[in-house]
């Protein structure tokens, strides 16, 4: 077995040379350019006096970025992927936790990089990294690897508002990759569709999978994904076969007529994660595209992406709740109670996973890493790390498991103990409800749904009180035409915690 991902790149670059590994609307490269490109650059690197660490990789959504990060790679370092377009506040911190030994950007970006480095970090442009690669040299780096040495590490948000820099080894994300190609059915011939931006966890399929299967990557403008006939222009005309979108991203697109009025013709694989999925969006796009197939992921990105899957194997239900499903081949699920014991089937337990798979941990933080990756309470004879979701979930009689919200949205309202995500959950199961998200004002001790559709709050409080005892049923009500979102397809809850505290 490869024990980094340079060897993918190696072996494919050499199979199917001519064969255009990335494309974009603007630009595309081969898998014999992606390696000559990213040797260049790693071999630059190489001979320049960095450190160690990390290099942060400040590019915008472009062809070009991916050869920069397997550059890196190249050079015996890990980088860490940051989108140009972030506020300079968010950079700021991230490059202060990171402690990068560079900054890999580009002409349009070195002011704000360099504005937001608070050391004397060297800021290296893209296009100035050129000449002959040196064999030597990268061959050396690549003998040094270790499967175990982080690859990547990717900025995720943190409770006290500081970034968390997730690490990621070689092996994990190989792991991962590799699960993931398998249950997608994933082949040369395939075309993805890229929608997250690259900093984002759900980019390493769309990156990775085409150096381990040859298959290709189109990269989708942001733009693209506000007009329903663009977007679907782009999937057509490109011929894209196989998507792995947010949730978010999927409902937004239906309210905006896709796949009803404006079908993508070519896509026969749709992977959707990220939030739960609304049993009346994925029935439309089942009843427009009855010969794809439909998964259902669940995953932080601690466990490098995804740890279960759900193939959906019948037409869904407008308010049927979709299993989370089952581990991938790399992972273990286990559910414990407070006491950190097993619960048993059909008890709610938070979700705990092991495996080959998860994260080194967080990037210079070391007591966060302690407090979430843990001792394997139920394994007392040798180490097994285990990463606390802080989900709650349960094993269904069928062998699926369930995700029944977080631990941290549990609040106490009225005496009672409540789950914001299960009035999420009622919510979205109403007709003319496309989106949802439900705060709690715990000083005025009243509970606010923000709602996205064409339902009037009193239909909503109707539909509610079918499925929800009294104390559940949100005060407050606030119709938007979109509920925000951020870059990663999550909804911004910081923005309407604000918008809240002005009602």
């Amino acid at each position: 077995m490869e024990t980094n991902v340079l060897a993918w790149l190696e072996k494919t670059a050499d199979r199917l040379p001519e064969k255009v590994a990335y494309h974009s609307e603007t630009g595309e490269i081969t898998f014999r350019g992606t390696r000559e490109r990213a040797r260049v650059i790693g071999t630059a690197l190489s001979h320049r006096n960095l450190g160690a660490n990390p290099v942060a990789v400040m590019l915008d959504k472009e062809v070009d970025t991916i050869p920069a990060f397997l550059g890196v790679v190249y050079s015996g370092r890990a980088y860490a992927p940051i989108d140009a377009s972030l506020p300079e506040a968010r950079i700021q911190n991230i490059l202060r936790t990171l402690s990068p030994s560079a900054v890999l950007t580009n002409v349009s970006n070195q002011d704000k990089a360099r504005r937001c480095l608070s050391t004397e970090v060297p800021v290296l442009l893209l296009n100035e990294l050129s000449g002959d690669e040196d064999a030597e040299c990268l061959e050396k780096n690549c003998r040094g690897i270790l499967e175990t040495d982080p690859l990547y590490i990717i900025f995720t948000s943190g409770s006290s508002g500081v970034p968390k820099g997730v690490a990621t080894s070689h092996h994990s994300l190989m792991c991962y990759i590799q699960d993931y190609a398998e249950m997608m059915d994933i082949q040369e011939d395939d075309r993805l569709g890229n929608q997250s931006p690259l900093d984002y966890i759900a980019a390493i399929r769309d990156i990775y999978l085409p150096l381990m299967c040859g298959c290709s990557t189109h990269l989708i403008p942001k733009t693209a994904f506000m007009q329903a006939d663009l977007l679907v222009d782009v999937l057509n005309r490109q011929k894209i076969t196989a998507l792995g979108w947010s949730v978010s991203a999927l409902t937004v697109l239906t309210t905006l007529g896709v796949p009803e009025e404006y079908t993508p013709q070519t896509v026969r694989k749709i992977c959707f994660s990220g939030s739960v999925m609304p049993g009346a969006v994925l029935r439309k796009w089942q009843q427009n595209m009855p010969d794809t197939r439909f998964v259902n992921q669940y995953g932080p990105t601690e466990a490098t992406a995804s740890c279960t899957y759900y193939r959906v194997d019948h037409l869904v239900e407008e308010n049927e709740v979709i299993p989370i499903g089952v581990p991938y081949t790399h992972y273990r699920i286990l559910l414990l109670n407070e006491n950190g014991e097993a619960v048993r089937p059909g008890e709610f337990g938070e979700i705990c996973v092991a495996g080959p798979c998860l994260a080194l941990g967080y990037w210079g933080n070391t007591e966060r890493t302690r407090r979430d990756f843990i001792q394997n309470p139920l394994n007392h004879v040798y180490d097994e790390r285990i990463y606390r979701t802080g989900d709650i979930g349960s094993m269904g009689p069928d062998g699926n498991l369930r995700f029944h919200g977080r631990k941290d949205r549990q609040v106490k309202h009225m005496g009672h103990r409540v789950e914001l995500d299960e009035i999420e959950s009622a919510a979205l199961a109403l007709e003319h409800v496309n989106e949802c998200a439900v705060l709690y004002d715990a000083g005025k001790e009243v509970l606010h749904l923000f709602y996205a559709g064409s339902a009037n709050a009193r239909e909503i409080a109707i539909g509610l009180r079918k499925t929800l005892p009294g104390f559940m049923i949100p005060r407050k009500m606030h119709c938007l035409e979109t509920i925000p979102h951020l870059p990663n397809g999550k909804t911004d809850l910081s923005s309407l915690k604000d918008m809240m505290q002005t009602l």
